[in-house]
């Protein structure tokens, strides 16, 4: 299930496309939501333990709209007694977002996309763009990767789902109200040189693969059931879902599950057992898949002694 791609990775396109005002308005939406008192379950919720010492992970999606705010009570109280909030990427930090696109995302002068494509990649590019409004110029010098995934960023906004009202914007929001500290779990450009790993080959296999089902409406059927998933807390759904991605064998499949995931959980987990020896109360908030399965970060610690209970 390709489309669980939409959750790790939206938030960093983000920074390439929304603006200063968007950012407003998460803080406001945050501002006029988060002292209500009750709210359903969301996405998923541990706590590890060493020594008297905490960790809660929570599960993200990295897209969101106002209806989700407040999240439900545990989540913020946990959130409230946490000395520190960790996320993926510090999302703040625009600069370091600019330089990764541009390093990663963007072809060097005197290069373009029609270079590192085959003709019927190019033509269903255009076709894509055609579709959405999107000029070719505009994209030209964007690696494929990068465009499939600003295509699919702005599809989850045209769907209600805009990346402004991300839930990892909204934990930033509350942390800077209680003065804690935010610390990143990786970099930008960690994360985007993981999608610039991929061959010109491999990038044209993902970047078609994509614009099918952007076109045929799969993206948005997978990635939306996943969402109503996470609105309501369904476990059994969720590891459904990973366990269907799991079985895929497309280049978008291996790639997601092999690097997105698998190379990636290991380093969290080792970062998470960093702060369960240094912090006495921390939240980390991380995409949802990472915390599933066998491979996710929570069975990761359990292999290491440590003790971890899923809250729901």
């Amino acid at each position: 299930m390709r489309r669980n791609i939409v959750f790790i990775f939206i938030a960093l396109l983000s920074l390439y496309t929304a603006s200063a005002q968007a950012d407003k308005a998460a803080t406001q939406t945050v501002t006029s939501t988060v002292q209500k008192n009750t709210a359903p379950q969301r996405g998923t919720l541990y706590r590890a333990t060493y020594r008297g010492n905490v960790s809660y992970l929570f599960g993200t999606i990295h897209v969101g709209q106002t209806a989700f705010y407040p999240l439900e009570p545990q989540v913020t109280r946990a959130l409230s007694d946490a000395k520190k909030l960790v996320i993926e990427v510090d999302i703040r930090d625009t600069e370091a977002m600019r330089v990764a696109v541009m390093r990663h995302g963007i072809y060097p002068d005197g290069q373009t996309i029609n270079q590192h494509l085959s003709a019927d990649g190019s033509a269903q590019l255009r076709q894509a763009l055609k579709r959405v409004g999107i000029p070719f110029e505009n994209v030209a010098r964007m690696k494929p990767w990068m465009v499939a995934n600003l295509l699919l960023v702005q599809e989850m906004a045209r769907n209600g789902f805009p990346t402004e009202q991300g839930i990892e914007k909204y934990f930033i929001s509350i942390a800077q109200k209680q003065n804690k500290p935010i610390q990143e779990l990786e970099t930008a450009d960690y994360q985007l040189s993981l999608f610039d790993s991929m061959s010109d080959v491999e990038q044209e296999e993902y970047l078609k693969e994509n614009l099918t089902e952007l076109a045929n409406g799969e993206a948005m059927k997978k990635a939306l059931a996943l969402i109503a998933a996470w609105q309501i807390a369904d476990a059994k759904a969720l590891e459904n879902a990973l366990l269907e991605m799991q079985k895929g064998e497309n280049a978008s499949d291996r790639f997601l599950q092999q690097v997105l995931l698998d190379k990636r959980n290991p380093n969290m987990a080792n970062k998470v057992e960093a702060l369960l020896k240094t912090d006495k109360v921390s939240f980390v908030a991380v995409g949802a898949l990472h915390l599933l399965g066998e491979k996710g970060v929570p069975k990761l610690l359990q292999k290491r002694g440590y003790e971890v209970q899923r809250i729901y």
